[in-house]
């Protein structure tokens, strides 16, 4: 059992209120889980599920630190992580960042403190970065983000009926003013710490854009995880640079402006996806 892969959905957020929790991050995380198990070989056994409640910081973290550490022992050589949630933006403090924001994520206790989100509550590239920087030469990790990357360019996803943006504000009205026209790194910065084995990073938008939470024939999903996985299902052969073409003619032909991102290596672009 050489793969294995954690999924995480998360719809409802215990400190936030229902007009902020979203409905098709959860579908993603099973629909990826099932598409790994049928399509790539991934043993049920060898894939955690975590929704909702389950996906608090500390548990998300210990999930994913428990497949490195795998990795690390010599007994996985296929990493998947698949995290859909909110977007958001914390304090940089390690000094890194031109624009003083950190990229994050949601996790299921999300929770503010004072004028930022507690970092206790949301995960930092940082410490993916950070995380990935630990993989063994020679390990492949995939890994999929269906979540909004910044604040700017929200145009009006959550006008549009059945759509709504994945993305969360700062918490307060002076630190949404602060951060209003500020953007976070780049998928190539967040990797930056990753020096032996890089993972092949897949995401739903650039830096400037938001991922949208959409109704996709009367079921709801990230608009980029259904297009990834309709594309996968339909040639599994493809190049991820393919891939990549795929996916984002069908954002395009939804009606979504999100351009979805691909970090990998150039032996990885012409690789198949899961290759």
């Amino acid at each position: 059992m050489d793969k294995a892969a954690l999924c995480v959905g998360i719809n409802e957020f215990k400190y936030l209120p229902q007009s902020s929790w979203l409905h098709g991050c959860v579908n993603d995380a099973e629909d990826l889980a099932g598409l790994l198990e049928g399509s790539y070989g991934f043993p049920g056994s060898q894939i955690t599920l975590l929704r909702d409640a389950e996906a608090g910081k500390k548990a998300v973290m210990a999930e994913l630190n428990k497949l490195v550490d795998a990795a690390v022992a010599g007994n996985l050589q296929h990493i998947v992580f698949t995290f859909s949630s909110h977007g958001t933006q914390i304090p940089d403090t390690s000094g890194d960042e031109d624009d003083s924001l950190d990229e994050a994520f949601a996790c299921h206790d999300i929770n503010n403190t004072g004028d930022a989100w507690d970092p206790d509550t949301v995960i930092s590239d940082d410490e993916l970065a950070a995380a990935f920087g630990r993989l063994p030469e020679g390990i492949l990790m995939d890994v999929l983000l269906d979540t909004c990357h910044s604040g700017t360019g929200l145009k009006s996803l959550d006008l549009i009926p059945g759509r709504r943006p994945r993305f969360l504000p700062a918490p307060t009205p002076r630190a949404v003013i602060l951060n209003e026209d500020l953007e976070t790194r780049t998928l190539r910065d967040m990797l930056k710490l990753a020096k032996l084995s890089t993972p092949v990073l897949m995401a739903a938008c650039r830096s400037d854009q938001t991922a949208a939470d959409a109704l996709m024939e009367g079921r709801y999903n990230g608009a980029f995880t259904y297009n990834l996985i309709k594309s996968l299902r339909g040639d599994g052969t493809l190049a991820r640079a393919d891939l990549l073409k795929q996916v984002s003619k069908g954002l395009k032909a939804g009606g979504f402006d999100q351009v979805a991102q691909l970090e990998a290596s150039r032996t990885a672009r012409k690789a198949a996806w899961g290759a």
